[in-house]
């Protein structure tokens, strides 16, 4: 499973959507960031963790609310809960179980583990808010577009950028709130990368990078996604040439759909 390594960061890809899943070892903890999909993945992850954790605290970080990434809350029961004050207050918490458990039925999936709704024991309430763990730091930033509930997290001092599902190699903007605070979450990205000295961006799907200029590239792929979409919207035009990029288009054409039919209620078409 592993996709990248080096001495601080292990990142885990999926073979389902090449989903990341990543473990995040310092000094003074073990960050583990969105565990999921397959039983036999989330497995592959808890040995990893239980193998480097030795007598350190581990810390239990969900980019944001999405059925999957949140599927392997239940392996980690011990972890300390980090995540946003909206995911934390969402009000369709059943909602998002039963899609997982509606997704193990259709599988015939047993795993080892309950599954539940993430009990949050460390709230983000605010953009640039900093949770300190002895030499670690973690500072995080509002993510919303995607969904209303994700978050950026800088991992300092290894300059990790832990994205959620933004800046993807292998999808174009998956909006299910909002195309404007999609917008905005893009445009954070010239600010963090003035405040923090980014060393590796990971994100939710697709494929990390150490390169400055692929990060920037994603975020103007991603916005001119975005503008051109609204724009054959308003023009009535066909908008599916935008997928002309991106592999796996059997799939993918349902989720621009759902990116179409969210802008026309967003423009009032």
């Amino acid at each position: 499973m592993i996709q990248f390594k080096n001495n601080h960061i292990t990142v885990f890809e999926s073979q389902l959507f090449k989903t990341t899943s990543t473990v995040i070892e310092t000094d003074d903890c073990v960050i583990v960031v969105d565990p999921t999909w397959l039983p036999s993945e989330v497995e592959e992850i808890r040995d990893y963790v239980n193998k480097i954790k030795n007598k350190k605290p581990i810390y239990l970080l969900f980019t944001h609310s999405d059925w999957d990434h949140i599927l392997g809350y239940g392996a980690f029961p011990d972890a300390i809960v980090i995540a946003s004050k909206e995911l934390y207050e969402r009000k369709d918490k059943d909602q998002i179980i039963n899609q997982i458990k509606v997704f193990d039925d259709k599988y015939y999936i047993d795993r080892d583990y309950p599954i539940s709704y993430p009990k949050i024991d460390i709230v983000v309430s605010e953009d640039g808010q900093v949770l300190n763990i002895e030499g670690t730091s973690l500072t995080f930033y509002k993510a919303k577009g995607h969904t209303d509930d994700g978050l950026f997290s800088i991992v300092e001092p290894y300059g990790i950028w832990i994205a959620g599902d933004y800046l993807s190699d292998v999808e174009f903007p998956y909006i299910y709130f909002s195309s404007e605070e999609y917008e905005k979450t893009l445009a954070k990205t010239d600010l963090i990368l003035k405040k923090h000295d980014v060393k590796l961006l990971v994100p939710g799907h697709g494929h990390a990078t150490e390169n400055i200029d692929e990060i920037q590239k994603r975020k103007k792929e991603s916005l001119d996604y975005i503008r051109e979409l609204r724009s054959a919207i308003l023009s009535k035009r066909d908008s599916f040439y935008l997928l002309e990029k991106y592999s796996y288009l059997r799939a993918m054409k349902d989720f621009h759909e759902g990116n179409i039919r969210l802008l026309k209620k967003e423009i009032g078409k």
